[in-house]
């Protein structure tokens, strides 16, 4: 059983590539979408602040509306696709995912029914922050990634 928690954010100025995309090509979204964000804030000087992440804006079916990229110091001028954004402030269910990618759905099941058992009601939005870079830990038994659900 998955740990989950209620926790209270501050807003994270981020830099961030964003596009719909086939369930199927993440990987290949993510490994792209990091390395052209990584490519932007070097050229403007911009500090990278936290580990990568991924926004999900909505629900997904085989497309999803997503977000990936990395915290920032300071606002990055947009470019090359990438732009401005934010990870918002407020009220967020949290949970560590311990494992591979292909199992965080289980990860979301136990958070969607902790935040109805709970008396609350999740966002529109979710976001993963990958704890864990898989190029220095190659288990994916070992992954870490933080996953969280704004709720009210």
């Amino acid at each position: 059983m998955t740990q989950i928690r209620v926790v209270e954010l501050e807003e994270q100025p981020t830099a961030v590539l964003g596009e719909k995309v086939p369930m199927a090509s993440l990987t290949e979204f993510f490994g792209r979408a990091f390395a052209t964000v990584m490519e932007v804030v070097g050229q403007q000087g911009v500090q990278v602040a936290g580990p990568p992440f991924a926004m999900y804006h909505g629900t997904p079916s085989d497309t999803v509306d997503v977000d990936a990229g990395f915290p920032v110091t300071s606002a990055v001028e947009a470019g090359e696709g990438v732009r401005a954004s934010v990870l918002p402030a407020g009220r967020a269910a949290e949970a560590t995912h311990i494992g591979p990618y292909d199992t965080l759905a289980q990860t979301y099941d136990e958070m969607m029914r902790w935040i109805l058992e709970h008396g609350l009601e999740p966002g529109t939005d979710m976001w993963e922050q990958y704890l864990t870079d898989p190029e220095t830990e190659p288990d994916p038994a070992n992954w870490r990634t933080r996953v969280l659900c704004p709720v009210r």
